[in-house]
């Protein structure tokens, strides 16, 4: 089983747009996420279908918000470019001869369904606005 990290690299693509006021293109923002172009146009796109991001064409074209950062929250995101819940459940059913077989998918559905809706909670609290404003606050204590 592998983690996903394309959450962590919309929210990183996100932010470093609203850090900019200019269009940045695909190469820069590889740079800055330590990935290929590729990756990046791919999010981007589902970014920009979503409304998140808008992108222009030519050689000063590129990506920016398509949204005030501070109206873009991170549960947005996640719900954009991740495709499965937070804990997925049973592949195949568990053996409904067996107590714990028969039980355990309605016990793991309650568990699944509170962790969900608490990371939906915070997510929803927190936007790029605040997430640029954390980058830049630890910029500035490194500095010092």
């Amino acid at each position: 089983m592998s983690t996903s990290s394309r959450f962590a690299v919309a929210v990183h693509i996100l932010t470093l747009l609203a850090s900019s006021a200019e269009p940045l293109p695909s190469s820069l923002i590889a740079g800055s996420v330590g990935t290929n172009p590729a990756l990046i146009r791919r999010l981007v796109g589902q970014l920009a279908e979503a409304g998140l991001v808008a992108t222009t064409m030519g050689s000063t074209g590129g990506a920016t918000l398509a949204r005030p950062a501070a109206s873009i929250t991170l549960l947005e995101v996640f719900r954009v470019v991740e495709t499965t819940a937070l804990i997925a459940l049973h592949q195949s059913a568990p053996n409904p001869a067996c107590l714990v077989g028969r039980e355990i998918t309605g016990a793991l559905r309650k568990v699944a369904d509170r962790a969900q809706a608490a990371m939906d909670e915070t997510l929803a609290g927190i936007t790029i606005a605040s997430m640029l404003a954390d980058v830049e606050r630890g910029s500035q204590r490194r500095k010092r």
